[in-house]
C-alpha cells in the first residue's frame, strides 16, 4: 500500500496523479457547464484568436515558466536525501483532494460559503479526536471538537483563548449575581475552578437560561456577557477584581516560541510564561509540581500547563501522564488549570498506539515491531492523551499534507461556546441545536474570518483513505521510527569508526523520529572551535540558492544546546563525551551554547527495501568521506 501513497522520490506515480488531476478537472468543467446549460458561454470561442488574448497567454506562460524554473531551486523535501526540517513528500490522496477542491474555492467560515467542506472540516476534527482517544460521537454531550488552522502556532493561540474564556467565565457568573445556580463562594474560587467544573457551570447556565421567559433570558444573558473578560478586556476585568492576579502559563523550556507570541497576542504578556526545567529534554515532573505548589502558596492562578509531544528541536516527548496527575492533585487544592498538549510534531505518532477499533494498543504488542520503541514512559504519555483538555496537531507535518493545515482539538466541545462571535451577514440564528448544525457556522468559533475549504478536503480524504490507526496511517510513522532506530545504530558505528578523527554522540535518546548528532574534532577542547566546525559542516548540508541543487548530497539542519535549557549536569555530560572542556563555555558569541546537527527522519523511503538501499548508511558514508577530506580538519591537525 505504501507504494501508492506518494508521488515518489523519482516521480514514480506521475501517471496516477496526472490521471486524477485531469479526471477531476474535467469533472469540474462539466459541473460548470451543467449548472445552467441554458446560459450561453460568456467567453466566445473566437477569443483565443484575438491578439490581446494571445498576448495575455504569452505573458502568463512566460511568468509560469520562469516560476517553474525558479522553483527547481526549492528544497527537495520529496527525497530521502532530505533529512533537515519537518517536511517531506505529500500524500497523494490529500494532494489530489486539494487540487480537486481548489477550483470550487470554498471558504470554511460557514456553510453559506462552503456547504460541503465545512462539514468535512468538522469531521476531520472528529477523526483526530478519535486518534487521541477523545469522545468522537457527536450524539454524546461531551463530544470533542476540532478544526483546522493555518498551523500549529494559531492552534496554540486558540488553546490560550479557550482556556482563558473558560477560566474567567465563572467569575462573570458570580459578578452578574445569577440566581438559582450553585456558584463558587468567591471570585478566587471561581477563577481557579478546574476546566471540567467550569464546563459543568456553563451547562447549568445554559439550561437555566433556556427556562427563562424571553425578557429575562435577554436580561441575564446581557448581564453576564457584560462581566465577561471577552467584553471587558484584560485591564477592566482585573481592575474590577483586584483580588485576582493575571494567570500564568507553565511550559517546559523546550516549548515552541509560539507560546511567547500567543501570550503577547491575548494581552497577558510574555511575563506570564513560566518556563520549567527539563530532564533529558523532557519536562521535569518534580519541577512542575514545585512550580504548582509555589503558585498555590503565592495565590498565583495558573491558566494552563503545556506539555510537548515531540519537541520541535529534539523530538522528545513530555510525561503527559504526570502532567495530568499534577492537574488532578492541584485541582483538589483549589488550583484548577487546563492541560494542553502541543503535538504539532508528534501528534500523528498516536496512530501507532491505536487499534482499528480506536482502542489503545498494549505496550508489549507495539514493542514487538521495533528495536526499543516505545519506551514505557512514551507509551504512558500517549495513553494519557485522552485525559488532556486540548491538543495541537499539524497535519502538514507528520500528516504529509500541504501547508496550511494545522489543527486544534478540544476534549469537550461545550466549552467552545464561550468563543462564539456572531455576525448577522454570515451566521444564522435558530435551527436545531445538534452538533453538526452548530459547527457548520464554524467561523463563529475560530480565529480566522476566512479559511480554505480545499485544505479541509485534503485532510478529510486522506484520513478516509488511510484511517488513523496502526494498520493504515500508522504504516508511515512506523517506517520513520524504524529509520530513527537504524540511525541510532549507524551513529554508534560512525562514532567508533571515526574516533581518532571525530568525537560523536547522540546527546539525547530520541522518543520519536527526530535525532540529533553532536560532533567535535578529536583533540579539540574548545566549544567555539567545535561550533565553528559544525557550522562549516552544515554549510555542506543546507540548501543554498546560489548553487545548483544537485551538487548537494544530503540536507540536514542544525540547532543548539544551551546550558540554561538543559542544566549544568546534562551539558557537562555531553561536552565530556565530545572531549570539550566545559570551562570554555562563556558568554561570548558562539561559546555560550553547543551547535549540533538535527535530522528529521520522516521520509518513509529512508530504508528503501525495494532496492536494498539505506539512505541512512549513505548519509554516514558521505559524512565519513567528507570529514576525512575536510580541509578544516586537516588545518586543525
Amino acid at each position: 500500500m505504501l507504494a501508492a501513497c506518494f508521488l515518489g522520490p523519482y516521480g514514480e506515480n506521475d501517471t496516477l496523479l496526472e490521471k486524477l488531476v485531469v479526471e477531476f478537472l474535467r469533472d469540474h468543467v462539466h459541473w460548470r457547464r451543467n449548472f445552467h446549460p441554458e446560459d450561453p458561454p460568456a467567453i466566445p470561442t473566437s477569443a483565443a484568436q484575438h491578439p490581446q488574448y494571445q498576448a495575455f497567454e504569452a505573458r502568463m506562460r512566460r511568468e509560469l515558466h520562469q516560476l517553474s524554473a525558479a522553483l527547481k531551486q526549492s528544497v527537495p523535501f520529496h527525497s530521502p536525501r532530505y533529512i533537515g526540517h519537518m517536511a517531506s513528500d505529500l500524500l497523494l490522496p490529500g494532494l489530489a483532494a486539494q487540487i480537486l477542491t481548489l477550483p470550487y474555492n470554498p471558504n470554511n467560515v460557514s456553510e453559506d460559503a462552503a456547504p460541503i467542506t465545512v462539514q468535512l472540516e468538522v469531521q476531520v476534527g472528529l477523526q483526530l479526536a478519535r486518534m487521541l482517544g477523545f469522545v468522537s460521537d457527536p450524539s454524546r454531550p461531551d463530544c470533542a471538537l476540532g478544526h483546522l488552522t493555518s498551523g500549529g502556532t494559531l492552534a496554540n493561540y486558540q488553546a490560550l483563548r479557550l482556556a482563558l474564556a473558560l477560566k474567567a467565565f465563572p467569575v462573570a457568573m458570580l459578578a452578574a449575581g445569577v440566581p438559582d445556580i450553585d456558584l463558587p463562594g468567591d471570585v478566587s474560587q471561581a477563577f481557579n475552578l478546574a476546566p471540567s467544573s467550569a464546563i459543568e457551570l456553563l451547562e447549568r447556565w445554559r439550561h437555566w437560561l433556556s427556562r427563562q421567559n424571553k425578557p429575562d433570558h435577554q436580561h441575564w444573558r446581557t448581564r453576564v456577557n457584560a462581566q465577561r473578560i471577552e467584553h471587558l478586556g484584560m485591564v477592566s476585568f482585573f481592575a474590577r477584581h483586584r483580588d485576582l492576579r493575571p494567570p500564568c502559563v507553565l511550559a517546559p523550556i523546550t516549548a515552541h516560541y509560539s507560546w511567547s507570541k500567543g501570550l503577547k497576542l491575548i494581552g497577558l504578556g510574555r511575563e506570564q510564561l513560566r518556563l520549567l526545567p527539563v530532564n533529558g529534554m523532557r519536562l521535569d515532573p518534580a519541577a512542575l509540581q514545585e512550580a504548582l505548589e509555589r503558585c498555590e502558596c503565592d495565590g498565583q492562578p495558573v491558566l494552563m500547563t503545556v506539555a510537548v509531544l515531540g519537541s520541535t528541536e529534539y523530538g522528545t516527548i513530555d510525561p503527559i501522564d504526570e502532567v495530568v496527575v499534577a492537574r488532578e492533585r492541584s485541582s483538589k487544592h483549589g488550583l484548577g488549570f487546563s492541560v494542553h498538549v502541543d503535538a504539532a510534531w508528534g501528534g500523528y505518532l498516536a496512530t501507532l498506539f491505536r487499534q482499528r477499533d480506536g482502542g489503545l494498543r498494549p505496550l508489549q504488542e507495539i514493542q514487538q515491531e521495533y528495536r526499543d520503541f516505545p519506551r514505557p514512559e512514551v507509551h504512558a504519555a500517549f495513553s494519557a492523551l485522552s485525559q488532556v483538555d486540548s491538543v495541537t496537531i499539524d497535519p502538514h507535518k507528520l500528516g504529509y499534507l500541504p501547508y496550511g493545515t494545522g489543527a486544534f482539538i478540544c476534549r469537550d466541545h461545550r466549552a467552545v461556546e464561550l468563543l462564539s462571535e456572531h455576525a448577522d451577514y454570515v451566521f444564522r440564528e435558530g435551527g436545531p441545536d445538534d452538533y453538526m448544525t452548530r459547527y457548520r457556522q464554524l467561523g463563529q468559533f475560530v480565529p480566522e474570518g476566512s479559511k480554505s475549504g480545499a485544505a479541509a478536503a485534503a485532510v478529510y480524504v486522506t484520513h478516509r483513505v488511510l484511517p488513523l490507526d496502526h494498520a493504515h496511517f500508522g504504516l508511515m510513522p512506523r517506517q520513520t521510527v524504524l529509520a530513527a532506530e537504524a540511525f541510532l545504530v549507524r551513529a554508534q558505528r560512525f562514532a567508533e569508526e571515526m574516533a581518532t578523527t571525530i568525537k560523536a554522540c547522540v546527546p539525547f535518546h530520541p522518543d520519536s523520529n527526530l535525532v540529533c548528532l553532536a560532533l567535535n574534532p578529536s583533540g579539540n577542547d574548545d566549544i567555539a572551535r567545535a561550533n565553528s566546525f559544525v557550522r562549516n559542516l552544515h554549510d555542506q548540508l543546507r540548501c543554498d540558492p546560489q548553487q545548483p541543487l544537485q551538487i548537494k548530497q544530503f540536507f540536514a539542519s542544525i540547532t543548539t544546546l544551551q546550558r540554561t535549557m538543559i542544566g549544568d549536569v546534562e551539558m557537562h555530560r555531553i561536552l565530556e563525551n565530545l572531549g570539550v572542556d566545559p570551562a570554555t563555555m562563556t558568554d561570548d558569541t558562539d561559546a555560550d551554547r553547543l551547535v549540533i546537527l538535527r535530522h528529521t527522519l520522516m521520509n518513509p523511503y529512508l530504508l528503501d527495501h525495494e532496492n536494498g538501499i539505506s539512505y541512512i548508511d549513505h548519509y554516514f558514508d558521505y559524512l565519513t568521506l567528507h570529514l576525512r577530506q575536510s580541509t578544516w580538519l586537516q588545518h586543525a591537525e
